[in-house]
């Protein structure tokens, strides 16, 4: 507990990032396409990384690609990749720079076809938030489902890297479409106020 005496999950709650995440962000629907990109770029970033590390290089994530724009990122040619592998901003890893230059690319074409990411991204959980079981502890909590698992066969099929089954299902967590806030957190039903 914190000092407003709300039950939360077992999260860092000594960080005030990842508290107001946890707080405001994490598990509320998100539909708008640059954020779903965002998501979807940052949660690719995280493999190898805690989301403590991820979410403290948002905002230079935020600059460096400039806002997440799809259809800019997409046209990054080598003059960007050397300026975002020089970038402390950011996890200065070529295979996830590339990633996001491609992924961007595969975004564009995902509009095209459906209308829009959010569309695309959401017809897994047939466009609702799921929530299984009320978890206790983060061990009952599952890293993939099979949500996931076919959210990442069908984005690999398209082209998107860095899509494995446990980025998707972080992804799922992030945007909404899977709520596993634990058992007691004020957050566990849906509620996104404090």
């Amino acid at each position: 507990m914190t000092s407003d005496n709300l039950q939360r999950c077992a999260w860092d709650t000594f960080d005030p990032l990842m508290l107001r995440y946890h707080d405001e962000e994490w598990g509320v629907p998100l539909h708008d396409d640059i954020k779903l990109f965002e998501a979807i770029v940052l949660d690719g970033a995280q493999a190898g990384l805690s989301w403590r590390t991820i979410l403290h290089k948002r905002e230079g994530y935020r600059r460096a690609f400039q806002g997440f724009d799809p259809a800019v990122v997409a046209a990054y040619g080598e003059a960007d990749r050397q300026r975002l592998l020089a970038d402390a901003a950011i996890v200065r890893n070529r295979q996830k720079i590339e990633s996001a230059i491609n992924n961007a690319r595969r975004v564009l074409e995902v509009q095209r076809e459906s209308g829009s990411l959010d569309r695309f991204l959401w017809q897994f959980t047939s466009y609702q938030t799921l929530r299984r079981a009320a978890y206790r502890s983060w061990k009952e909590v599952p890293a993939t489902s099979p949500e996931s698992d076919a959210m990442s066969a069908e984005l690999r099929r398209r082209g998107f890297t860095f899509v494995g089954s446990t980025i998707c299902y972080a992804l799922m967590q992030a945007t909404g479409m899977v709520n596993d806030h634990l058992e007691g957190c004020f957050r566990a039903a849906g509620r996104h106020d404090p």
